[in-house]
């Protein structure tokens, strides 16, 4: 409910204002710490891409809830926002998208992690799993560069708009795709942000779409 969430908005960005916030019983303030803002700002951003992964994954709607929250806070403190990107860059090196290459010296397990793997007493997770955890990590990203916060000013332009969004499918569409990765992701991403792309681009997302058809899935089958 909007009520819900614009407490839960104000709540956050009250602690990254420096005003004390009541939390568990007590009461606490970012001022308390020489290091406190610095701690919240990484710890935060970690928090809203753990959602991702998550929240979303299980359920994909909430990408829009949590979205217009993580897109609000960025733009109001612009730090949380590169962090973001960092912790989201960490967990899904396809949202970069980097498709990380294995190279000589680097143990089987080592570079599971770097795939985004979950890799716990040398056993590497599920395929299905795995699958979808990036796509819910693809859809928080998705749904973040799409919307604003709706009771701010709006007063500047988004902090990491559509654009992002064009560019990450038009580099995903020139590497060559991966066997189950790739299409899962492409899904995901067009499903939420596909509307907003075509609104914006239009005539060009509608290019892309006919490219994706009629010379990338012919690509992507191969594999």
């Amino acid at each position: 409910a909007g009520s819900q969430l614009r407490e839960i908005f104000d709540k956050i960005n009250n602690l990254l204002s420096g005003k004390p916030v009541q939390t568990g019983g007590r009461t606490v303030s970012v001022t308390q710490h020489p290091q406190g803002l610095d701690f919240v700002y990484y710890k935060l951003a970690e928090k809203f891409v753990n959602q991702g992964e998550e929240e979303v994954a299980s359920h994909r709607d909430s990408a829009f809830t949590i979205g217009v929250v993580t897109s609000g806070i960025w733009e109001l403190h612009p730090r949380v926002g590169e962090l973001f990107l960092a912790h989201l860059h960490k967990k899904c090196p396809y949202a970069v998208p980097f498709y990380p290459a294995l190279k000589e010296g680097t143990s089987m397990e080592e570079y599971q992690r770097m795939l985004g793997y979950q890799v716990k007493d040398s056993k590497m997770e599920e395929e299905d799993h795995f699958l979808k955890r990036m796509s819910g990590l693809i859809r928080l990203y998705a749904a973040v560069i799409q919307l604003r916060w709706p009771y701010g000013n709006k007063q500047g332009a988004h902090p990491h708009g559509l654009n992002h969004g064009w560019r990450w499918l038009a580099q995903m569409l020139n590497m060559e795709p991966l066997a189950d990765v790739t299409a899962t992701l492409l899904f995901a991403f067009l499903e939420v942000c596909g509307n907003a792309l075509m609104k914006q681009y239009q005539v060009q997302f509608w290019k892309m779409m006919l490219f994706i058809r009629e010379d990338y899935i012919p690509r992507y089958e191969s594999v």
